[in-house]
């Protein structure tokens, strides 16, 4: 870590009586420490991409019996089967699906293909979390 430096934040009582929640919950032993991990997820989401390559999870949920809705989906994966690392499916219950995607390429193409799964109709849940190369890191 590099040399610190100390600077104020004004916020309002309520938020700063929730933040002290969220860190007591998650086991920050101080807020620095909680608000440097604040800013690393942020400025690693920001740089997301910035090379060109990059890579991120995607999970999706949705109900199989959807007509169709499986072929759709294995279909697109298809299409793009070379960014696409690995995928997990979980059955949540009789209907539903639990569906993790680890992608990894051309970022363009990573989250057009996230966007086309979680667009699905038939889709529940969607969502994409972009991973940070280890030099987007501070």
């Amino acid at each position: 870590m590099g040399n610190l430096t100390r600077f104020g934040v004004s916020l309002d009582t309520d938020l700063l009586m929730a933040f002290d929640e969220l860190c007591a919950d998650k086991g920050y032993t101080n807020r620095s420490e909680a608000i440097r991990d604040l800013l690393r997820a942020s400025i690693a989401e920001a740089k997301w991409g910035a090379s060109g390559e990059g890579g991120g999870t995607l999970t999706l949920v949705y109900d199989h019996h959807k007509h169709d809705l499986a072929r759709r989906l294995m279909t697109l994966q298809h299409d793009d089967h070379d960014i696409i690392v690995t995928t997990m499916h979980l059955h949540l219950d009789h209907s539903n699906c639990l569906e993790v995607l680890v992608l990894r390429g051309n970022c363009k193409r990573v989250l057009a293909l996230a966007q086309k799964l979680i667009s699905c109709r038939g889709v529940k849940y969607g969502v994409f979390n972009p991973a940070p190369n280890g030099e987007d890191l501070v």
